[in-house]
């Protein structure tokens, strides 16, 4: 045999690799269907006040980032009929999200969408159709709305074998060609250091990971060292947050590395850890029955939480079910909120002035 050809497979290898490839199919076998633009806006939407919308954008990429050009160029597509992409959700089959359809690839399209049929969008910058710039949905004729309203886009939907692992692989291969590292499991590379090595030790602390669980394949992908890098950088610099998360994050680590007060920091984190322990009933979770936390509302609770406590240490809230469980609360804190600089800083200081008893948007 040449020293570059490769052994001949055995029956029992291929046997064996048939019998894997058939299991990974499995896991993510998946069905065709085609919805009108109507009733993708209805499932993305219905129940999105309660946070319980069938059709909705998970934690892993949450951000919006289609400017109102390419949100008007992807309108114009659908009005003149030009082929659009699949778009890949999944049945969720365990969890608190069980029979709810995660959206996979395609949350930018389906956000236009509904964006576009709430009047929300306002086209701007077209090419072919140059007429309907400025236009609103609305401001369509009755019958080009109708028609509009019921154009289709196909759907290739995973069944519920696949759990999230598979569904964030997922997202990856049809994002980059292949898995690529998450974020923070980048920084271990590239930002390795001692503010670094801070963090990954605190989110081991017993106490954070019994009032914030996290799913196994987010305890995987580094998420609990994540959050607490989440909580210092948003507690001290959410002011000046702008849009990108990622370069927000790991800008913040690199200065840290260089220079941060250890003692304090860390007096801090526990300090929040313990008020949440002591005074919210379900930790950072929804319900005490939810296995897994949120990113938005993790940084909320934890971030107004802290500083609630910066500016009355000895606080002693009132019943905080009185406003985690209201309409306001959950419009911060919702599958579909963004990031930017009004949102975020919107969500932190609800949290910090129902804590301290202060009217919403009051400045303290």
């Amino acid at each position: 045999m040449a020293n570059n050809e490769t052994p001949e497979k055995s029956e029992e290898q291929k046997s064996q690799l048939d019998e894997q490839i058939k299991t990974e199919v499995r896991v993510t076998d998946s069905d065709i269907r085609e919805y009108p633009l109507s009733v993708i806006r209805d499932k993305f939407v219905e129940g999105l006040d309660k946070d319980v919308a069938e059709l909705f954008v998970p934690d892993y990429q949450r951000e919006f980032v289609w400017q109102d050009d390419q949100q008007s160029r992807f309108i114009e597509s659908l009005l003149l009929n030009l082929p659009i992409p699949y778009i890949f959700v999944s049945d969720v089959g365990e969890g608190d999200d069980e029979g709810r359809l995660e959206i996979i690839d395609g949350s930018q399209r389906v956000r236009t969408i509904v964006s576009f049929l709430s009047d929300k969008l306002r086209l701007e910058g077209l090419k072919k159709i140059p007429l309907a710039n400025g236009f609103v949905f609305s401001d369509f004729s009755r019958p080009t709305q109708m028609r509009f309203a019921r154009k289709t886009i196909r759907m290739i939907e995973l069944t519920q074998y696949a759990d999230e692992d598979t569904r964030r692989e997922m997202f990856d291969r049809l994002n980059t060609g292949g898995e690529n590292l998450k974020k923070m499991e980048q920084r271990r590379g590239s930002e390795d250091g001692p503010f670094l090595s801070f963090v990954e030790n605190l989110s081991k602390d017993e106490t954070f990971r019994s009032i914030c669980p996290l799913s196994k394949a987010r305890i995987k992908r580094a998420e609990y060292p994540e959050l607490v890098l989440r909580f210092f950088a948003y507690k001290d610099r959410y002011l000046e947050f702008v849009k990108s998360v990622d370069e927000f994050l790991t800008t913040y680590l690199q200065k840290k590395n260089v220079d941060f007060d250890q003692a304090s920091m860390e007096q801090q984190f526990h300090q929040m850890c313990a008020f949440v322990n002591e005074y919210f009933p379900n930790g950072f979770r929804k319900e005490a029955k939810h296995t897994t936390v949120p990113r938005i509302r993790f940084e909320a609770i934890a971030v107004g939480t802290m500083l609630a406590l910066e500016h009355k240490p000895d606080l002693v809230p009132q019943d905080v079910n009185n406003w985690l469980t209201s309409e306001q609360f959950i419009h911060h804190t919702r599958s579909d909120a963004s990031n930017s600089r009004p949102k975020v800083k919107g969500r932190i200081e609800y949290v910090r002035n129902m804590l301290l008893g202060i009217d919403e948007g009051e400045e303290i």
